[in-house]
């Protein structure tokens, strides 16, 4: 078992989900019904499940792909996503 790609996948991905959109969903529901156990289990199966398909599909793709292209792919949606988002917030600062 590769340890140190556990961890670093951890961290990442523990960076990568504060202050995201599924710990708001996880804090209002909390908030909402009072009960955090089944809240956080109900969530953390959730990433579970996300993760699991994520991994089956990067294995696939990785079987079929070269590495280089996958990574420059990722990299390009990335940067698409941060324009797309850059764009919606000059859209929501100018009242459109």
């Amino acid at each position: 078992m590769d340890w140190s790609l556990i961890i670093i996948t951890f961290f990442i991905t523990f960076v990568a989900e504060l202050g995201d959109k599924t710990q708001l969903a996880v804090f209002s529901l909390v908030s909402e019904y009072g009960k955090p156990l089944p809240v956080f289990l109900g969530a953390s199966l959730a990433l579970i499940a996300v993760s699991g398909i994520g991994a089956f599909f990067g294995k696939t793709l990785a079987d079929r792909i070269p590495s280089n292209y996958l990574q420059m792919t990722a990299g390009l949606m990335f940067i698409c996503l941060g324009i797309f988002m850059l764009f919606r917030f000059f859209k929501s600062v100018q009242g459109g």
